[in-house]
């Protein structure tokens, strides 16, 4: 989350954001994480330093950030809200059996025809890939060929 040269404290407090012992320990466990957590992920993470941390600090933390523009928030898992600390525009790769996200930092430009906007300013974009991720093709492919394997041995 190091977006820039100012003091880590330094940004944070110009936000208004008290940063707690509680909050640098979110803010430690974001920082680079590419995982895109949940905020059930970030306080399982942070309640083995913390263990009297609540939930809600950890939920409300996140969505300080989120209101700051510290952290995006992604609803590609329809399950749970999960965080991205990278909050720069970038698209994601989301795999459909396990959820895993994944970043893609090349830039897509879409046009958008005026006749199109249906009277909208636009002012961003965000583009989700949806597949099937490395390991859950791995895995699709090793019970497909122990089914074929226990077919031939039952079938012989």
């Amino acid at each position: 989350m190091k977006t820039d040269t100012i003091p880590r404290g330094e940004k944070y407090r110009n936000l208004g954001i008290k940063l707690t012992p509680q909050r640098i320990a979110i803010l430690d466990y974001l920082e680079g994480n590419l995982s895109h957590p949940s905020a059930e992920d970030v306080y399982k993470a942070v309640l083995r330093k913390y263990p009297t941390m609540s939930f809600a600090t950890v939920y409300n933390t996140l969505e300080t950030l989120k209101q700051n523009g510290m952290v995006a928030e992604l609803t590609a898992d329809p399950g749970k809200k999960r965080f991205d600390p990278n909050p720069r525009p970038h698209h994601h790769l989301i795999c459909t059996r396990c959820r895993r996200i994944v970043d893609v930092q090349v830039e897509f430009r879409l046009p958008v025809a005026d006749r199109d906007r249906a009277g909208f300013e636009i002012t961003g974009n965000h583009i989700e890939f949806f597949g099937t991720c490395p390991d859950c093709k791995k895995r699709t492919y090793g019970s497909s060929l122990q089914q074929a394997a226990g077919y031939l041995r039952s079938s012989g």
